[in-house]
Formats: C-alpha cells, sequence, structure tokens
C-alpha cells in the first residue's frame, strides 16, 4: 500500500480517516477477484467472526463457512460444549443448510422460539424415522394459538429434492413452482434444505474446509489456567485454527500461553502430519506484532478499543486508531514471515476493504453479525415490534460473570470490581435482509468492487496496488449516502 502524493500521516489514522484512489485495471469483473487468504488458514473470504459469546456458536460457524469464512467459537465455553459444537460444525453439510426440524405434535411456541435461527425463518416437520411430512413457517404460526401443534398449521404439500441433485436444475424447480425453500432427502430421509438465494451463493462463494471436505471452524483459549490440555483438546476435537486471545496481548502471561499452544500444535503435527495455524493477539503496535510471530504466532491479532462493544480507550485510555495499527503491524508481521488479522472497527464493506488495503490477510467482525439470525443469542421485539439481539462485550459484566462461575464468591466479586464494555447493547436485525449471509453479500460486494478499483485480483495484489489518502470528517462526510433530500 502506498500513501496518496506520498503523503505521510502526522497522526493515527482510523478507518473513516482514509479513502482509496482509482488505478488503472485490468480487472473488470468483480467475478476476477480471487479473495483466498494468505494466511494459510484455508478461508476463500477474508472474513473471521470473533470469539464473542454474542456472536459466535454452531449455526453461525457453519453458515459462514459455507461461504468462505470461519467462525472462531469463544474461550469461555466449556469444553464438553465446545466438543460437541465442533462435531456437528463438522457433520454439517457443505452445500446444504442444516435444517431447523419438529415433530408434528410439537406446540407452536417451540417452533418459534426455534426458527428465529434461520433466515428463512422455515421448519422442516419429520416423523419418527426423520422423514419429512410437511413444511410450518413463521407465517404459518401467525394469529394461532401457542398451544396448538404443527400439525394443526404445516403444510403438507411437500415438494423435495433428492441428494446430489444439480443446483441449476434444483433452482429452476424451486423457481417454476414459486417456492423459496425445499427440503433435501437421501433414501426419503432429510439431510438438510436448499433455498433459492442460497444455491445463487453457492455459485460465488467456494465453501472454506479442512482436508477432509468439513466445513472449517477456529476456536479460542485464553491465558490462564491449562492453556496446553485446552488447545490439545480443541485440536484433537478438529479446530482449523486455534487463537490465543487476551486484551493486553504483549505481555509475558501471553508469550507462556503461546509457547504452551505452540507446543500442543507442534505434538498434534507429529501425529496428523497436518499443521494448524495458531493466532495470537490484541496488540496495536509493531513491537508487539514481531515478538507475537517470533514467539511463535502465525497470525498475529491486531485492534485495542475500535469494537462496539469495547470501553478499553474510555477507561483506560490504551488503544489506538485501528487503520494505522494495521498497517504498522501488518508490516512488522511481514517481516517475520506471519499474517495480521484486522479485529474491530468494522461499521461498513469499506472498513473491511481499508483493514486488507492496510495489509490484513483476514479482518474480524463481531457485534455487526450480533445482529443477525445465526448469532446465538434469542430473538426479541421491541415495544414498536422491530427485531433485535443482544450484544456485550468480553470483558463486561455478563462475560465476567460468565467467565468465573467457577471462582468462588470472594473472587467472582473481586473481579467484578474491574469489569469493562458494555454488558447489553441492542443489535437490530434488518427485517428484509436479516441473515448473516446478507451481510457477507454486502461485504464481498463492496470489497471486490474495490480490488477492480485497485487493479488487484488478489488480496496479495491488493496489498501492493492499493492507494490510500487522508481526508478530513468533511470528505468522509461527503461520501456517505442521503436516505432524504437536503
Amino acid at each position: 500500500m502506498e500513501f496518496l502524493n506520498g503523503q505521510q500521516p502526522q497522526y493515527d489514522l482510523t478507518y473513516n480517516d482514509v479513502f482509496m484512489v482509482p488505478s488503472r485495471s485490468a480487472v473488470s469483473s468483480r467475478l476476477d477477484v480471487d479473495l483466498r487468504t494468505p494466511d494459510q488458514v484455508g478461508t476463500t473470504i477474508p472474513i473471521v467472526v470473533a470469539n464473542m459469546t454474542a456472536v459466535s456458536g454452531r449455526r453461525m460457524a457453519e453458515t459462514v463457512a459455507r461461504r468462505g469464512a470461519v467462525a472462531i467459537l469463544p474461550q469461555d465455553v466449556k469444553v464438553e460444549a465446545l466438543e460437541e459444537t465442533i462435531g456437528r460444525v463438522k457433520a454439517a453439510h457443505p452445500v446444504y443448510e442444516t435444517p431447523v426440524v419438529v415433530g408434528p405434535e410439537e406446540p407452536i411456541a417451540a417452533v418459534l422460539a426455534l426458527i428465529g435461527k434461520r433466515s428463512h425463518r422455515a421448519a422442516v416437520v419429520v416423523d419418527a424415522e426423520r422423514r419429512p411430512v410437511g413444511l410450518v413457517s413463521e407465517r404459518d404460526c401467525h394469529e394461532v394459538d401457542r398451544f396448538a401443534t404443527v400439525a394443526d398449521v404445516m403444510r403438507r404439500d411437500l415438494f423435495t429434492l433428492t441428494a446430489g441433485v444439480d443446483l441449476d436444475e434444483a433452482y429452476a424447480e424451486l423457481e417454476a413452482r414459486h417456492l423459496g425453500l425445499a427440503p433435501v432427502v437421501d433414501s426419503d430421509r432429510l439431510v438438510g434444505v436448499v433455498t433459492r438465494k442460497g444455491i445463487l451463493r453457492s455459485a460465488i462463494y467456494s465453501p472454506a474446509l479442512d482436508p477432509e471436505g468439513r466445513l472449517m471452524v477456529g476456536a479460542a483459549v485464553g491465558i490462564n489456567g491449562d492453556v496446553a490440555g485446552r488447545a490439545a483438546q480443541l485440536l484433537t476435537d478438529g479446530v482449523d485454527v486455534l487463537v490465543v486471545d487476551t486484551a493486553h496481548g504483549h505481555q509475558e502471561k501471553m508469550f507462556d500461553a503461546l509457547n504452551a499452544a505452540v507446543r500442543a500444535r507442534d505434538d498434534h503435527e507429529q501425529h496428523t502430519g497436518r499443521r494448524i495455524p495458531i493466532a495470537a493477539g490484541n496488540v496495536v503496535a509493531a513491537e508487539g506484532a514481531q515478538d507475537l510471530a517470533e514467539s511463535g504466532a502465525d497470525i498475529v491479532k491486531v485492534g485495542v478499543g475500535p469494537g462496539a462493544m469495547c470501553t478499553t480507550r474510555m477507561m483506560t485510555g490504551v488503544g489506538r486508531p485501528q487503520f494505522s495499527a494495521v498497517l504498522e503491524c501488518a508490516a512488522a508481521a511481514k517481516e517475520c514471515g506471519a499474517h495480521v488479522w484486522a479485529d474491530g472497527g468494522v461499521k461498513y464493506p469499506r472498513d473491511v476493504a481499508l483493514g486488507l488495503a492496510a495489509g490484513a490477510a483476514s479482518v474480524m467482525i463481531g457485534s455487526w453479525f450480533a445482529g443477525t439470525f445465526e448469532s446465538p443469542g434469542d430473538l426479541v421485539r421491541d415495544a414498536d415490534g422491530r427485531m433485535y439481539k443482544e450484544s456485550f462485550g468480553m470483558a463486561s459484566a455478563r462475560a465476567v460473570r460468565a467467565r468465573t462461575k467457577d471462582q468462588s464468591s470472594f473472587a467472582r466479586a473481586r473481579s467484578a470490581l474491574f469489569e469493562e464494555g458494555i454488558s447489553s447493547s441492542r443489535m437490530y436485525l434488518d427485517p428484509e435482509a436479516g441473515g448473516v449471509e446478507d451481510l457477507l453479500d454486502r461485504i464481498v460486494s463492496g470489497v471486490r468492487s474495490s480490488f477492480t478499483y485497485a487493479g488487484a485480483a488478489t488480496i496479495g495484489e491488493f496489498h501492493s496496488r492499493a492507494r490510500v489518502g487522508i481526508q478530513s470528517a468533511a470528505g468522509y462526510d461527503e461520501g456517505r449516502p442521503r436516505a432524504t433530500s437536503w
């Protein structure tokens, strides 16, 4: 990356402080852009779902992996629950969506509690042999007694597709029948569902798969406790990337934890022949990135304080504007043969593009994805009927309570004195496009277009070809669209 006209900033820059300038380009189509990441993780788009309890879970992980991204499961979850989640993601079909299933005798209330986890807002009704016998959608449950059964409202005129069907043919069948969704069966038993939009996405995205053809998923470990044992267990469970995570990544306990994780990874590699990449952070300065890379981190996580749920900068004064942090850390990591993930501060697709322009291999997103159907939180409606989910920071009171639940009451009370972060924030869903795939569509479309403006067909080319200028607040505001006239 180079600054326009050799501009050298006199102060650190956020994503809002910079803009990209078009270059002469031979890349004429967005579809000519290859977004496979250079960090050896194996993702086909440069998006990582942050290891936040309110954001990353099983449904999120398998959904984004089908589109080429990877989700990092949080470190505050019990190992047994992580093992189950990893197993279920690995068992999920790489093309067909995992359906929400209900029995015909279940109450409508049970259906409404489940279908909010899928953007198509429907469930497949199955019998005891897992054969589909009907479909029920949220619309079917409107103005119906909550104690009525699924059998009372489900649609029985069921159209199914056979596993292995050509997706072009499947799309044509759905379009001809004016259907948005169809169950997929193998020997009459349900194996998944496809939607018309999902079929189109399958033609654009390539899933993030491990060497065995299974969906990818990552997991985080903290810097306290038995780091080596937990890391070894996660590697045995099948994670594809391991993240050693703490708010202050440039401290001695981090290096101890990172060394333990590296030893566990190396032992795993000796037995399996597969090297799992390790990410570590967070840092915001060159020396931090260099020290982590030299201590064994393949990827350095960059960002202190830019996240929507983070109050670190306001509480402590510690942090750094994200664009400059990524730019400096990426250069330092590159000298050591490592890569960086830009973690936080992303509100628009432009921010993802600018994080990549600054040298990131991928961009980590948290709160923006909390407001989607696939995030782990319960779907709630406010007084005006608007849908939202609650999000919270990983140093907030809510997260600290979960992290210290096994400690003594005295230790928990002492930890509560030092909470940071927002404990509850409403992340509203777009009623027309509330799925994480809808956000991925917007992000990837914007990023691909940025690459064509720069004349870059790959992330590596984008790193070298991007030209960035510095703008005033008025310059940033000038570029924002207006919903109404002025």
